[in-house]
């Protein structure tokens, strides 16, 4: 029977240097590894530009997001496109609210519908002070489908009357249009005219109109 050879205690403590020795050179390695990657990786960061839109840039984003159907059903029906974009941005928030953000309704539009609406809360101007209430609102696909709707519910008025809004389709600039908006009871806020034209010439969207 062959005799194991018995192992030193000095070779079982250079066996255990070498082994804690090589442990210690493959953690050195992975750190300086680990290091050069994150130098890398902060080097492309550094080299590329943080793109920090502005509310100025996320405004005209919005409105060229618009336009095209404003202009292309404002042609339909005789509608400035510089008024549809005004109201989309009044009565949206710039796309911020819950009804337009969650359900493409740019203009606060209403429906009975219980399959295609939503009941939210909205303020509303009555008996000369803004109170809240709560109103079933029409939902849409996108904001083209709520642009289009807004379209055919001016060139052909409510369910009470047809010709409510033939002033707006006769207004010659966005001058007119506002103010007409106003006659025809379109909206409740009496500053509705005067926030229409402040947004069209701030943000000159009477561009759009010709």
């Amino acid at each position: 029977m062959t005799k194991r050879k018995r192992i030193t205690k000095r070779q079982r403590q250079t066996f255990l240097t070498f082994c804690a020795s090589s442990i210690a050179l493959l953690i050195i390695l992975s750190a300086i590894i680990l290091a050069r990657n994150f130098v890398r990786q902060n080097r492309m960061v550094a080299q590329e530009p943080i793109q920090v839109k502005t509310i100025q840039q996320q405004h005209e984003e919005f409105i060229q997001t618009l336009t095209p159907a404003a202009i292309k059903y404002g042609r339909m029906y005789n509608i400035l496109p510089s008024i549809t974009i005004a109201q989309a941005i009044l009565e949206s928030d710039w796309g911020q609210s819950q009804l337009a953000s969650k359900y493409h309704n740019l203009f606060g539009i209403k429906s009975d519908d219980p399959n295609n609406s939503q009941m939210l809360k909205t303020q509303e101007y009555q008996s000369g002070q803004w109170v809240t209430i709560a109103a079933s609102f029409k939902v849409y696909p996108s904001f083209d489908a709520s642009i289009a709707d807004h379209a055919v519910l001016l060139a052909k008025g409510t369910t009470w009357n047809k010709q409510q809004y033939q002033h707006v389709l006769a207004s010659k600039n966005y001058l007119e249009a506002a103010n007409s908006l106003q006659i025809d009871g379109y909206a409740t806020d009496p500053d509705y005219t005067q926030k229409l034209i402040r947004i069209i010439e701030k943000y000159h969207l009477n561009r759009f109109d010709n």
